[in-house]
């Protein structure tokens, strides 16, 4: 049985990165023939995004502005009607603007309106399931939903690229999906960990024995090492994958069981939250996603979902970069005195003071009496300077904000490496 899905998996990691900057000069040209992204990037010349540097200098896109220009443009005549908010260049004949068909359009909540185009695996999930141990043949029990949502549409495209046979189970009806497994013998699931765990414990009150069932690939919400071993104790091996509706596959776990493999067809940046400023390896930071699909294409497209790069090759033999799965939100708004406090807003209030390193501002006390407190890394200088900086530091924030904090200097390095620029340790009883 071949261990990799193809040989892109282990190319030499300077060819890979070779190839996807290569590609990236016309996923910007793609980028800018759609509306949406024409005007973000009027100034950018796509021939010199050759690095990954240049890629770094180009804005973020994130979901608030896919639905934002959506509602836009919901009530439009015509001419300028586009239920995608101009993000993307396929659709239907009533679609003026769309350049190729769109094979489906999904609703994913907001609502926001996602196309899907006519390439064989599509999303890029066959490279996952097939590090799940999917394999041609196998039947594939499907328990995404196949209502409006893209998810189980994601799957069914990679599953049947690989020569699987797709048993369309959606969500709900526990008893009914489970007769089906039981007498169909399905090899495969595909769904989220908790429904699985359900199915399993269902068919243990029932009697009812699963013994064809050997694998799964589970997405959708966290899968912890606890859960994994469970449903491995139970004779399921479970391997999780980092996929979106807006981009499609990110990142797979492999058999190696360390983080995840980051998909061949995307670029991946972890960037500091409420900024497009990539963080070093190793530090966490918001997943921001490059697609190389010009049918919906997203350049730096920030997820809001908190990640590191791990160091290292993966031990399965997979040479791509690897990330440690999802760690939380990016997205860490916070309401403090009647006021919106944003990540970017902290981001900025750094920006006036390079010789700061991380930086969060904690949110203390019960709603309507908060402490804010601005806890900031600086090297160590004596006690005047310290206040000056510290002094400054509130200034700043005040400026920024609209809202008073207290500072406190600590060491670099102190503070936790897990992506908060905003720490709400409120009380909501």
């Amino acid at each position: 049985m071949n261990t990799f899905y193809d040989e892109l998996e282990i190319r030499d990691p300077d060819a890979r990165e070779a190839a996807l900057m290569a590609a990236l000069p016309a996923q910007v040209a793609a980028a800018k023939a759609v509306p949406a992204l024409a005007g973000k990037l009027v100034d950018v010349d796509p021939a010199v995004v050759t690095s990954r540097a240049a890629l770094a200098r180009l804005p973020v896109t994130r979901k608030h502005e896919l639905l934002e220009r959506q509602q836009a443009s919901r009530g439009a005549g015509v001419a300028d009607w586009d239920p995608f908010g101009g993000f993307s260049a396929i659709g239907w004949r009533a679609l003026a603007r769309a350049r190729r068909r769109a094979q489906r359009v999904f609703q994913s909540p907001g609502p926001i309106y996602e196309p899907e185009g006519l390439a064989r695996d599509y999303w890029r999930t066959a490279r996952a399931l097939y590090s799940a141990g999917f394999r041609a043949g196998d039947l594939v029990h499907v328990s995404f939903s196949f209502h409006l949502t893209p998810g189980a549409w994601m799957v069914d495209n990679g599953a049947q690229a690989l020569g699987c046979t797709v048993f369309p189970g959606g969500v709900g009806n526990t008893e009914m999906q489970l007769q089906a497994l039981a007498e169909l013998r399905a090899d495969a699931y595909a769904g989220t960990p908790s429904f699985l765990r359900i199915l399993i414990e269902k068919a243990a009150e029932t009697g009812l024995a699963l013994p064809a069932l050997k694998k799964a690939l589970v997405s959708g919400e966290a899968c912890p090492p606890s859960l994994r071993d469970w449903l491995s104790e139970r004779g399921v091996e479970a391997y999780q994958a980092y996929i979106t509706a807006d981009v499609g596959t990110v990142a797979y776990e492999t058999p190696a069981r360390e983080g995840l493999v980051v998909d061949e067809g995307v670029l991946v940046e972890i960037v500091r939250p409420g900024t497009g400023d990539p963080v070093p390896d190793g530090e966490v930071g918001e997943v921001v996603v490059t697609t190389l699909d010009a049918d919906y294409p997203l350049v730096r497209f920030g997820t809001g979902d908190l990640s590191a790069v791990l160091p290292g090759r993966c031990p399965s033999g997979r040479t791509n970069r690897r990330i440690r799965g999802w760690l939380g939100r990016a997205d860490q708004t916070a309401k403090v005195r009647g006021m919106f406090v944003h990540p970017s807003q902290v981001a900025k209030v750094l920006a006036r003071h390079p010789e700061i390193g991380r930086a969060r501002l904690v949110v203390e006390g019960e709603m309507a009496n908060d402490r804010l407190t601005l806890r900031a890394e600086a090297a160590g200088t004596d006690a005047r300077l310290a206040d000056a900086l510290a002094n400054a530091l509130a200034v700043s924030v005040r400026d920024l904000t609209k809202l008073r904090c207290d500072v406190v200097l600590v060491a670099p390095g102190s503070l936790p490496n897990d992506g908060k620029v905003i720490d709400d340790c409120r009380k909501y009883e």
